[in-house]
Parts: structure tokens; sequence; C-alpha cells
């Protein structure tokens, strides 16, 4: 047995479950454009690990530079996920987020790897700088582009998710 259905109130109650959903997208697609507060100091952080690890230290202080290392990252992340207005559901990411992750680890660990060889084989004083320099600059390159290139999927696919539930 079918319900009828008033085309009119459909179409309202429609928009008003859009409107907001709009929002949400465009607060999502605001940040990943101009929230750059994180993204510079996970760089600086970035820059000051590699500037250290090139320096002559004991196993000892590495260690211990490392682990101060993914004390302030992790630290950063939940500073900065909890100044975050809008939480997208885990469904809501797409495989664009994780690719974006991975990519990111690769062309800075390439970068690392490429820049930290240059310097060794030609014996370039201050290696270590120039391989965090070179590293953090490739970082900042990526990331910018990569973030936009993840949240702009968003929009559609959450049209494409509601036009599914709608069918």
């Amino acid at each position: 047995m079918s319900t009828p259905v008033d085309a009119e109130r459909a179409w309202q109650d429609l928009q008003r479950i859009r409107v907001p959903q709009e929002r949400v997208y465009d607060e999502i697609e605001r940040s990943a454009q101009s929230d750059l507060g994180s993204t510079y100091f996970t760089a600086a952080v970035m820059w000051v690990f590699l500037a250290v690890t090139g320096l002559d230290l004991p196993t000892w202080a590495f260690w211990l530079v490392l682990t101060a290392y993914f004390a302030v990252l992790g630290s950063v992340a939940v500073i900065y996920n909890r100044r975050s207005r809008i939480r997208l559901h885990r469904s809501r990411h797409s495989w664009r987020s994780f690719a974006t992750f991975v990519a990111g680890m690769a062309v800075t660990l390439v970068t690392i790897l490429v820049s930290g060889f240059v310097a060794n084989q030609l014996a370039l004083p201050f290696g270590s700088l120039i391989q965090a320099t070179a590293s953090t600059g490739a970082f900042l390159l990526f990331v910018g582009p990569a973030n936009r290139w993840a949240v702009s999927a968003l929009r559609d696919r959450g049209a494409r998710v509601g036009h599914q539930a709608v069918s």
C-alpha cells in the first residue's frame, strides 16, 4: 500500500536536509584550504628533527629525539583535531584520504633519502641542514594540493550517497 506524497512538501524536506549538509562540506573545504597552522608547525618540527638527526648523536640521544618527535607530532594531531569545528564520520572519508596520507609519506621519505644521499656523495658541509630544508620544502609543496584534492571529492560523494539512499 502506498501513501500519497505531496511533491512540494517532499522538496521542502529535501532542501531542509541538504542545506546543513552543504554547510558542513563548505566548512570542511574552507578548513582544508585555510588552516595552515598545523601544516607549518609540522614542517618546522620535521625540519628540527632532520637537522638534529644529522648530528653525530649517541644511540640513546637518537632514540630520545625520535621519541620526542613522535610525541610532539601526536600532540599536534590531537590539538588540531580538537580545534576542528567539524568532524566527519569515518564512513565519509574516501579512499583519497588514505591515498593522500600514503603518498605524502612516500614523497617525504624519498626526498629525505635522496637529499641525504646527494649531500653525502657531494660531501656538502651541513648536509643535514640541506636534507632538512629540501625535505620540508617537498612536504610543504605536497600537503596543500593533496589536502584540497582529498577533500574535493567529499561533496560529490555525499551527494551520491544521499541519492542512493533516496532511490
